[in-house]
């Protein structure tokens, strides 16, 4: 059984389809705290959708929006918050994320990320005419950034989402107590 006293917040990093707000709902349920989803929190306060923003707005003017919030998330006390997959491309995004709590990148597979983003319309990025080599190239330049930000590396697979969590909760009990 884990203990539920590790100290600070959880930051989740890694590539769209790696589980980082499912694992990250149920990661802050299980050590009763809040939960932010950054995408999410983005949304709200614009009251619209992410493909509209990146429509009317481009990826530049995304990420802008992406750099404020997760600025001030990042300030918050004992919280999960699941980032965006291109969140970790800001070096002001690295240095709030790394600063400020335990960075936990969720990787998973190519063919996983395929697999669990396929049929999603809200991912702007992956509106082209072949979202899977768009994965592979986005990996390609992200997983670095991913490696370079994180305290712990969790593979999400085949596992049940509390496999994860539990396997998140061992992870960084263990880091923390080194």
């Amino acid at each position: 059984m884990v203990k539920n006293d590790i100290i600070g917040n959880i930051f989740l990093v890694g590539p769209m389809g790696a589980g980082k707000s499912t694992v990250g709902r149920q990661l802050a349920k299980a050590l009763g705290r809040d939960f932010f989803d950054s995408d999410k929190e983005i949304e709200r306060r614009t009251g619209v959708a992410i493909s509209w923003i990146f429509e009317k707005e481009g990826e530049a003017g995304f990420r802008e929006r992406e750099q404020k919030v997760i600025a001030e998330l990042t300030m918050k006390k004992n919280i999960v918050l699941a980032t965006g997959g291109g969140a970790i491309l800001a070096e002001e995004n690295r240095r709030a994320l790394r600063s400020r709590g335990h960075v936990v990148y969720l990787s998973a597979s190519v063919a996983q990320l395929i697999r669990r983003t396929d049929k999603d319309q809200n991912r702007p990025l992956l509106q082209t005419d072949d979202p899977a080599e768009t994965i592979r190239q986005l990996l390609a330049e992200r997983d670095p950034l991913y490696l370079d930000v994180a305290d712990v590396i969790i593979k999400t697979g085949e596992q049940s989402i509390q496999h994860a969590v539990t396997h998140v909760l061992n992870k960084l009990q263990t880091s923390q107590e080194n």
